[in-house]
């Protein structure tokens, strides 16, 4: 029988793992808990990486795509989410046709017969994925190794200052998104139009939201937004301007330094939320030092994203404990010393955990920092693709060279609520919705984190 390599997520970096896989003689089979590729993508899909899509086509994917006639989209502009899942995701999952397996949710990995206490022949044996499918019944799938590509679109950053909910929060869940709005949509528009609406975040998903409330409020009067920091403002507050080597992302914190010059936005600095309470249908967010900001009707929280292992808590990881990242990638991403231009291009060896032939990738192997490309998850797959082939020099070989963010190392687009310099695309500094190039990511101009 044949005993398929499983990928988690049929999202651009675990379509990406599998047209590697295929490249390499090796059987993928990506399972997807959506109806259909890239459903987190389109979930953000308004908004518009700060990736051009010559950065955004994976070498492999396009090898896999070119018999069937596509053409690579003009490479110098950036899509949207929506672009990006139409115009290239798709078309490359219906390539690998039915090695893409919909409504399949994953729920758990483990080794046949071993749960994490086991040593006895652990490493002779197979893997077994528990799935959920969308009828109701479940499966176990049999998988000689396992790339979990489910990014961390699912589990965003809360309110609190704490990296936990605030008082209040759940219960006053109406007026809270942790989205970047649509406000192409009439609903989400009208949701915010004419009122005040707190942006809670410091990284490209909050610009993107507050470029795209500073237009709103150019249209409808009323509306206006609070945008709250957990840190001061300093120079490096709005990214890297003109000097960023990504355009789309520099001119997306100009537009949000925009929108507070303009006075459509007021900044409140060094601002870590306790509690949210409710004053009549509105909301009023309480400080950790006792301050007390006026009422607001809507509260936008882009706190940055987290990584959710418990699928795989039957094997076992060596995670850092402060970012949840594979200990031998921690430094090479740790927001507090990088940007995503400075960090170093790495594969399978720093992503390897003591449970050999089982790699997290993407968004998700970057735990809590918010430093991912896209580009630098499609590194990532090639070397892992080649490791699970036994190409140990190609496994090594290094094949990318990242832009840089035009700041000092570490003061980039962020958007995690917890590291030193930040708060919070989705995601992540350059690819995820609103931030996702994650950081994810986004509108006006960022998601693939």
């Amino acid at each position: 029988m044949n005993v398929p390599t499983v990928v988690i997520g049929a999202g651009p970096i675990g379509l990406a793992a599998a047209a590697h896989l295929v490249e390499r003689g090796i059987d993928p089979l990506v399972l997807e808990a959506g109806p259909r590729a890239a459903s987190a993508v389109r979930e953000w899909s308004h908004v518009r990486l700060f990736s051009t899509w010559s950065e955004l086509v994976d070498p492999a994917a396009e090898k896999l795509l070119a018999p069937t006639g596509w053409t690579a989209p003009e490479g110098s502009s950036c899509p949207s989410g929506g672009d990006w899942a139409e115009q290239y995701l798709q078309p490359l999952a219906e390539v690998l046709g039915d090695k893409v397996r919909y409504g399949a949710r994953v729920t758990g990995v483990s080794r046949l017969g071993r749960d994490r206490v086991v040593d006895a022949d652990r490493g002779d044996q197979p893997f077994t994925v528990h799935i959920a499918l969308a009828d109701g019944t479940e499966e176990r799938i049999t998988a000689r190794s396992v790339i979990d590509a489910s990014g961390t679109w699912t589990t965003p950053g809360p309110i609190g200052g704490d990296g936990l909910p605030a008082l209040g929060e759940r219960a006053a869940a109406e007026r809270i998104s942790y989205r970047v709005p649509d406000l192409k949509d009439p609903a989400v528009r009208a949701r915010y139009a004419g009122k005040r609406t707190a942006v809670i975040g410091s990284g490209a998903s909050a610009f993107t939201a507050l470029a795209h409330l500073s237009g709103l409020a150019k249209e409808t009067p009323g509306t206006h937004a609070v945008w709250i920091l957990r840190r001061g403002i300093s120079g490096s507050t709005f990214g890297g301007g003109s000097a960023d080597q990504l355009p789309a992302r520099g001119a997306l914190g100009l537009a949000a330094k925009a929108a507070v010059d303009d006075g459509h936005a007021d900044a409140v600095t060094g601002f870590r939320t306790f509690a949210t309470e409710k004053s009549g249908a509105q909301l009023v967010l309480v400080a950790e030092d006792g301050r007390r900001l006026d009422p607001v009707d809507e509260v936008i929280v882009l706190t940055g994203f987290r990584p959710d292992t418990g699928i795989l808590s039957e094997l076992r990881l060596n995670l850092d404990e402060r970012l949840q990242a594979p200990v031998e990638l921690a430094p090479l991403i740790d927001p507090n010393q990088h940007s995503c231009g400075t960090v170093y291009p790495h594969g399978a060896k720093e992503l390897a955990h003591p449970e050999q032939d089982v790699y997290v990738v993407g968004m998700k192997s970057y735990g809590r920092a918010p430093t991912f490309l896209a580009m630098t998850g499609y590194e990532q797959v090639r070397s892992v693709a080649a490791a699970l082939a036994g190409d140990k020099e190609a496994a090594e070989r290094v094949e990318l060279t990242l832009p840089e963010t035009g700041v000092c190392g570490g003061a980039g687009l962020f958007d995690d609520p917890n590291t030193a310099r930040s708060e919070g695309e989705g995601g992540g500094c350059c690819a995820a919705p609103g931030t996702l190039q994650i950081g994810i990511g986004a509108p006006a101009a960022t998601p693939h984190r």
